[in-house]
């Protein structure tokens, strides 16, 4: 077996194929990788869904979408005080990282910079900040760079030949110039996927082996959670058993080791009991919910954490 980033797919494509008896030894290979490069310790973060709605792609799997009818709240600007708070939530429990989710593509230079004016106040509290924002111009980036703005999440999703199956308004190829553009700028990049879209096992290879090559600081796994008026409403998630979805986050471990492996949405559904497996091999984690999901309280997060016998990772000041 070559050593681990240096996997072929095939050999990759093995491991998701690994049999259940033998996860056991995959896990302590994963978290041998976890151990050396991320401790004993847990990122927690809180998501803020600072636009929502009325977005004009059309990624089957997302509730904001240009065609999901399902019933979520529609806003431009989520309240400051809505915002602003959960900034300080942030700050006061020394969570690892504020994540700030805005629906849409493309913004205005004008939006740009009243995002721009949000952050630079948030980040009076010396908090970490991501943005989850779809495609900005070199301008824009520049110009939340100089706000102080650290990360930018942009997920590929799924594979490159998947992708047609889950988007048409843009590509695969427009996701990835625009992270290696941010790249560039000397952005933080969060970039992973979503796992239940109905892809292959070769899929989900081939997306970690893009994953690998970009060496994200964050990668994001979101096991499928689907949401009604979408169309992947009645996806049949069977497949995603607890030990399939963690021969998913140990390849991903196993591929790209230092990077943070976040099991990101699914987390309460999926893993429910096999939490200590689970922070075996990731090492970061979402508090209260994923922009149109409900998600696990931070006390529930945190007590978790600890039962499991890990700690939680402190970044802010």
């Amino acid at each position: 077996m070559n050593s681990e980033q240096n996997l072929t797919r095939e050999e990759a494509i093995a491991i998701l194929n690994t049999p259940d008896e033998q996860l056991d030894e995959l896990i302590e290979r994963a978290g041998a990788l976890r151990k050396k490069y991320k401790g004993n310790h847990v990122s927690i973060h809180l998501l803020t869904n600072a636009r929502s709605g009325n977005c004009s792609q059309n990624c089957a799997y997302c509730a904001q979408s240009c065609r999901s009818h399902a019933d979520i709240e529609k806003y431009k600007w989520v309240d400051d005080e809505k915002l602003y708070g959960d900034n300080t939530f942030v700050h006061d429990h020394k969570l690892s990282r504020h994540c700030i989710g805005l629906s849409g593509m493309k913004f205005s230079d004008e939006e740009i910079e009243e995002l721009a004016k949000k952050i630079r106040k948030m980040k009076e509290e010396g908090t970490h900040l991501c943005c989850s924002i779809g495609f900005l111009t070199k301008k824009q980036a520049l110009m939340l760079k100089e706000a102080g703005l650290d990360r930018i999440n942009h997920n590929l999703n799924t594979s490159r030949s998947n992708y047609p199956n889950i988007c048409t308004t843009h590509t695969y190829e427009q996701r990835v110039n625009n992270i290696h553009m941010l790249q560039d700028l000397g952005f933080e990049i969060c970039s992973g996927g979503i796992i239940g879209m109905g892809e292959s096992k070769e899929d989900v290879v081939d997306m970690l082996l893009d994953l690998k090559e970009i060496n994200p600081e964050a990668l994001p796994i979101n096991f499928l959670i689907p949401i009604k008026g979408t169309p992947l409403q009645d996806r049949d998630t069977s497949n995603l058993t607890p030990e399939y979805c963690l021969k998913v986050l140990c390849l991903a471990r196993l591929l790209v080791p230092t990077s943070d492996i976040r099991c990101a949405a699914g987390r309460e559904i999926y893993f429910k009991g096999r939490e200590k497996e689970l922070l075996t091999v990731v090492n970061s984690i979402f508090a209260s919910g994923y922009l149109t999901a409900d998600g696990q309280g931070i006390q529930d997060t945190i007590k978790t954490i600890t039962d499991a016998g890990f700690t939680c990772e402190v970044e802010s000041d």
